[in-house]
């Protein structure tokens, strides 16, 4: 499964899947295949940081 454009749903599902199955997001990043600067890059346009505490973008 690639990961959606819509910066929305990319939040929703990312932040899920951290949620329910990954301790943070480089392990999310290597199983998933997909570019760890390029999702921070995409959500922080939408005023979402990675907080490693939470392990979620808030």
């Amino acid at each position: 499964m690639s990961l959606p454009n819509d910066k929305m749903m990319l939040l929703s599902i990312v932040n899920t899947k951290l949620r329910d199955f990954y301790k943070n997001l480089d392990e999310l990043c290597k199983d998933m295949n997909e570019d760890k600067q390029e999702i921070t890059q995409k959500l922080k346009s939408i005023g979402y940081e990675y907080n490693k505490e939470l392990n979620r973008f808030i």
